[in-house]
């Protein structure tokens, strides 16, 4: 009964968390990413990924792991390393919500 209680309460946290992103805060957070991701997370630089569409869950994840220490970069380390898990929440969210940048395929399509 005790572990049920406590998985109740924890899938209640991870929903509440996971509600509480706010995509404005996001997008002036990720000012300082624009500079190797883009303004709306399509880098025009080909050593850097296109963030923008990418799932939440898999940005926090990841920016989490640069900010502790799992992940190593020396670029990508040190940005993240003040943000808070709120902050991060935010970022993952306003790049979560920007159109993906199109596929080579599917520019070849809509040319012809």
């Amino acid at each position: 009964m005790r572990t049920l209680m406590l998985l109740i309460l924890l899938a209640f946290s991870v929903s509440v968390s996971a509600g509480s992103a706010d995509i404005s805060r996001g997008q002036s957070k990720a000012a300082m990413c624009t500079a190797c991701h883009g303004a709306n997370g399509i880098s025009v630089l080909p050593d850097y990924p296109n963030l923008a569409g990418q799932k939440a869950g898999y940005l926090e994840q990841a920016l989490k792991a640069y900010r502790d220490g799992q992940r190593q970069h020396q670029i990508m380390a040190p940005m993240a390393q003040g943000l808070t898990d709120q902050e991060i929440t935010d970022v993952a969210a306003f790049y979560a919500s920007q159109q993906q940048a199109p596929t080579a395929a599917a520019a070849t399509v809509a040319s012809q």
